[in-house]
């Protein structure tokens, strides 16, 4: 509170934060920062309750290592350690527990907001209702949140696994409705279910099972990769691959290798990665060497030594209703040059509203990411722009952490349009924080 009264009122207002899991086009504007350095780590954990308090900034990797000493983990963890629980609930979050436990936004309880008016107000089921659902996917344009108490589910010591290959998109979107409709396989309950398109001919379904059974576990913290040890077999075959995690590495799979991005600073290389230290394989080192690039524009001065056009960053998640699923992925093999994606399923918790994300209840939807780079076209954003178009053609939707190229017309159809601009007024009268079309469309 002291320091936004500290911030002149003609001034606009941001975090003061030294990371951030955004990977959209930012403009320098004349902006004083909120000191978060008081707002991190967990306040409390009540392990008869399953909930836990935690401070707006604290990491998923605090919260995490907070949690499992009583054998408890929130209820969706992101697949990266340095997102924050506030930034889940206002800019959504998935894994591969989201097809039964929805995303972060559904298990929290209450929230403290500061919002763009000043004032600091509780916000839950039962008060402040408007704003407790307007926040998520709000980023920051209706408040921030300093405390958050959440939900927390059991967990088991160990994950086992299993990798299912396919040889045909269909029959391994088939195979998952089958188990989001059941909530098992083979008579088996299922705990976490993801997935990977490396091509057309061949896709995996990742199955998760909590146990407490002791045994050996893999490692990819080290030599091992963890993406390419989901494959196996030959083409067109279906076949099945088992593996065994600590719960703690589960969770943190993707970090290591930053899903398969790590390989575009050759820390996949094995003479590479034997010299990498292992405290440097996460993903918050990747996404600053990422920073730097975009900063001094290394990339771009390498491809014009070797005459090559500009690239155009594709850094999306988008949400596609299972039953489109098969027709999005067939579309962006054929057009988009980017592989692996990462396929994962989610379903609501509930049917409560949430408006600036309105999918629909009762209905499971598959969210699709894929993180990389095309030759430029033309157009600025061409191939975005292409992906977006067939994201609303297929009644998805798609997260706003990366670059975006809507209309103002089209994004107030798809993310809350007068619900958002009546919260807004609400709780930001003054206008002290951007509004969600500024702040998360890329401004030319």
């Amino acid at each position: 509170m002291a320091s936004y009264r500290s911030i002149p009122a003609t001034s606009a207002i941001r975090l003061a934060k030294p990371t951030s899991n955004l990977f959209r086009a930012r403009t320098k504007r004349d902006a004083r920062g909120l000191d978060t350095s008081g707002l991190t780590g967990v306040l409390s954990v009540d392990p008869e309750a399953h909930t836990a308090d935690v401070a707006g900034m604290c990491t998923y990797e605090d919260l995490v290592a907070a949690t499992l000493p009583y054998g408890l983990s929130p209820l969706v963890v992101p697949q990266l350690k340095t997102i924050t629980v506030g930034g889940a609930v206002s800019g959504l979050g998935i894994e591969s527990a989201s097809f039964r436990n929805g995303l972060p936004h559904e298990s929290v309880l209450e929230m403290d907001i500061l919002t763009g008016a000043g004032e600091l107000l509780t916000a839950s089921r039962t008060e402040h209702t408007d704003l407790f659902r307007a926040f998520p996917n709000s980023y920051g344009t209706l408040g921030y949140s300093t405390r958050i108490q959440i939900e927390l589910e059991p967990v088991a010591p160990f994950v086992s696994l299993r990798h299912l290959r396919f040889g045909s998109l269909p029959d391994m979107i088939a195979a998952a409705e089958r188990i989001i409709d059941t909530g098992g396989q083979g008579g088996t309950p299922v705990d976490y279910l993801d997935g990977v398109v490396f091509s057309a001919d061949e896709s995996y379904l990742c199955i998760g099972r909590r146990t407490a059974t002791a045994g050996p576990v893999s490692d990819y913290t080290g030599k091992n990769i963890y993406y390419q040890s989901i494959q196996h077999g030959s083409a067109g075959a279906d076949t099945a691959k088992d593996d065994r995690l600590t719960i703690h590495d589960y969770l943190w799979r993707w970090d290591t290798d930053w899903f398969w991005c790590s390989r575009a600073f050759g820390v996949q290389n094995p003479r590479l990665r034997r010299w990498w230290p292992r405290r440097y394989r996460r993903s918050s080192v990747y996404s600053k060497l990422v920073a730097a690039d975009r900063r001094l524009h290394v990339s771009d001065r390498i491809e014009a030594r070797h005459s090559q056009p500009p690239r155009e960053r594709v850094v999306q998640d988008v949400e596609v209703p299972i039953r489109r699923t098969v027709d999005f992925l067939e579309w962006f093999l054929d057009n988009v040059p980017i592989t692996p994606i990462w396929l994962c399923p989610l379903r609501l918790r509930d049917r409560e509203d949430w408006p600036l994300y309105p999918i629909q209840p009762d209905q499971t939807y598959v969210n699709v990411g894929f993180w990389s780079s095309v030759p430029a076209g033309a157009d600025e954003g061409a191939t975005n722009r292409a992906i977006e178009a067939k994201v609303s053609e297929l009644d998805g939707h798609k997260s706003l952490y990366s670059d975006s190229f809507y209309t103002r017309e089209k994004f107030d159809e798809l993310y809350g349009g007068q619900a958002y601009n009546t919260v807004k007024e609400s709780y930001d009268p003054d206008s002290r924080l951007l509004d969600l079309y500024a702040k998360a469309v890329q401004r030319r």
